[in-house]
């Protein structure tokens, strides 16, 4: 493979630790995802930015904890909210590898502000296709508002389709075209809006049409067949981006990470872990996370390396022969040499906070604090987190 490989990122949203079949999800299948496992190497123990959208975005887009920023501490950021937004002038992971002669995309969630300069097209995305705000209807591209959130570049479109079809079919257009004799590499961020609520499948269609009637049932409803339903979308969608590689010859040649930007929510699977999406404990931060690069990335892995999503950041970089900006040093490490077993597994400090609870990892031993107690957990015989070995000194 080429030392510039073409980068792909995929992310989820709201998607639970165990919502994979290849990660233990008992009652239906993902086999595109868990052949994309299957070709690279699969984490164990990957952690999100953070337990909510809004800051753990910006941790990937900056490569650096939320909390340096002042968008990284809105949890999440609302709708309504036109007073922050990611910071013009940061660099982000679309601007560093722009820099270093990448054509860049972001297809899909974006949730890091709604005016013109905070959008992805001001922070080193030459193309945009996708949603401002956190969750939109799959069917209406309304938000919670019932404002239209659907956008083409810097400007609001209408189109007709589920969404989680329409931004695979863009990045398989992206993908095409770019096979077509590009000199540059690309970086695809492919940010999908599915499994987060409003729970919808592809077939449900009368479910948005009571939605559209005052958008004041976005968390409500739902069920595990639908929960299954948008999933076999994604997982089917990811599958038609990978044949998209194929039928274009870069499969060799493309680096493609998948995780989720935060635990799952209401039909998530996250056990053995304890917890969800909004809070500290393991099922609100611990995710899966897949990595193929062929003839680099070992096939079938499966690893025990911690991970935290600014590592993503540093090894997309790391693989583009991008460098990040010194006024801005990145808090994740290129985990290619770890992957590549050149490099051991490590020992990982990190740390999340929220507005209730912090945080902190070090090793197998995590420390937490939910504003009314302190705990402390041994994650090496104790994933569960019952056993509290704070009140034992």
């Amino acid at each position: 493979p080429s030392s510039r490989p073409n980068v792909i990122f995929i992310l989820a949203d709201d998607l639970g630790w165990g919502d994979l079949s290849c990660y233990g999800r008992p009652d239906y299948r993902t086999p595109n995802l868990d052949r994309l496992a299957a070709e690279g190497t699969k984490f164990t123990d990957a952690y999100s930015g953070s337990a909510i959208c809004t800051p753990t975005r910006c941790a990937f887009i900056t490569g650096r904890y939320p909390g340096r920023l002042k968008i990284g501490l809105v949890e999440p950021l609302p709708a309504t909210n036109r007073s922050v937004g990611l910071d013009p002038g940061h660099p982000t992971i679309a601007s560093l590898l722009k820099k270093s002669g990448y054509d860049t995309a972001l297809i899909g969630k974006w949730h890091l502000g709604f005016r013109p300069e905070w959008r992805p097209n001001a922070h080193g995305f030459d193309e945009f296709f996708g949603i401002m705000t956190g969750a939109a209807d799959f069917f209406t591209h309304k938000d919670m508002a019932g404002d239209p959130d659907l956008y083409e570049g810097k400007v609001p479109v209408e189109r007709i389709g589920y969404t989680t079809e329409m931004l695979t079919q863009r990045a398989v257009e992206f993908i095409s075209q770019r096979g077509k004799g590009a000199e540059s590499p690309f970086y695809l961020s492919l940010q999908y809006t599915a499994p987060h609520w409003p729970w919808e499948g592809p077939q449900d269609q009368s479910v948005s049409r009571a939605l559209g009637r005052g958008y004041d049932g976005f968390t409500a409803g739902g069920s595990l067949k639908t929960y299954a339903a948008m999933m076999k979308s994604l997982d089917d969608g990811i599958g038609e981006v990978l044949r998209a590689l194929d039928r274009a010859g870069m499969t060799r040649n493309t680096l493609v990470i998948f995780t989720s930007d935060n635990g799952g929510e209401r039909f998530s699977y996250n056990w053995p872990f304890r917890g969800q999406k909004f809070s500290l404990w393991e099922g609100g931060i611990r995710v899966p996370a897949i990595v193929r690069w062929p003839g680099v990335v070992p096939v079938n892995l499966v690893t025990q390396q911690a991970a935290i999503m600014m590592d993503w950041t540093s090894t997309m970089l790391a693989a583009g022969n991008a460098k990040a900006d010194a006024a801005y040093p990145l808090d994740g490490n290129d985990l290619l040499p770890v992957i590549r077993g050149t490099q051991p597994l490590y020992e990982r400090t990190f740390f999340w906070r929220n507005s209730n609870q912090d945080a902190a990892l070090k090793g197998h031993w995590k420390y937490l604090n939910d504003g009314s107690q302190e705990y402390l957990f041994d994650l090496s015989v104790d994933e569960r987190e019952q056993a509290n070995f704070r009140e034992l000194n």
